[in-house]
Order: C-alpha cells, then sequence, then structure tokens
C-alpha cells in the first residue's frame, strides 16, 4: 500500500508485537497495596503451597508464572520483569496480587545505611581475637 509516495506496510501477527496491552494483565491497575515493598532489589520467595497456584481460576499465566519462578530459587522484582519481559510497573502489580493472595512473601536487602560500620566491626574482631 502507499500514500502520498510512502511505502505503509500493514501489520500482520508477529510484525504486530504484544497484541494485550500491558494495563489488560493488570485489569487497568498501575499501583498494588504493596508498592513501598517492590522496588527493583526487593525479593520475592514463593511459599509452600500446594498446587492452588495451578487450579486457581483467579491468576493469570503471569501470576502463575512468577510463582514458579521464585518458587525454587528467590528471585528479584527486577529479575522476573526480564525474565518475563514485562515492565516493572506490570509485575510490581502482578506481585502485589500474590501477596495479598498470600501466595509469595517479599522481603528487601538491608540498606547500606542501616549496615554497621566496618571500623566498627573491625574493633569487634581485635577484641574477640584478644581474647
Amino acid at each position: 500500500m502507499t500514500r502520498g509516495g510512502e511505502q505503509t506496510g500493514r501489520w500482520f501477527d508477529d510484525a504486530a508485537g504484544p497484541v494485550v496491552r500491558p494495563y489488560a494483565m493488570t485489569r487497568g491497575r498501575t499501583r498494588s497495596a504493596a508498592e513501598g515493598k517492590l522496588d527493583l532489589i526487593a525479593v520475592v520467595v514463593a511459599d509452600a503451597v500446594s498446587h492452588r497456584t495451578v487450579t486457581d481460576q483467579t491468576l493469570s499465566p503471569e501470576h502463575i508464572d512468577i510463582v514458579e519462578m521464585s518458587r525454587d530459587t528467590p528471585q528479584s522484582v527486577a529479575e522476573l520483569a526480564a525474565e518475563l519481559d514485562l515492565p516493572v510497573g506490570v509485575v510490581r502489580v502482578l506481585i502485589g496480587d500474590l501477596l495479598h493472595a498470600a501466595l509469595v512473601r517479599v522481603s528487601r536487602p538491608v540498606p547500606p545505611a542501616e549496615l554497621p560500620d566496618e571500623r566498627i566491626l573491625r574493633e569487634v574482631i581485635n577484641g574477640l581475637r584478644a581474647l
């Protein structure tokens, strides 16, 4: 097809890219109740659940993928988003759903500002050696 001398192509299945928009996966939601807990380095761990996730009709395939991926190995939010090839915002909403359903747990690494000072740790080690 040409329009004004320009070649315009039509999109066909694969060339069109993803047909379902990310907001359809999240039912239009852009935030979850657990938004504050879900930064990029937050670690997601699936709880030891039975086959409930597979039979739960309220879970999307993406929800199930997140549970399966984090069941054997804890995964960060960024790793899950990369593995699922989804925007981080979408993955945060999906993880929030799983948190609400008690299918996963989220832990956050200790911020560097809250870690003990290296100087104090060295003094403790030296003190223990002196005993």
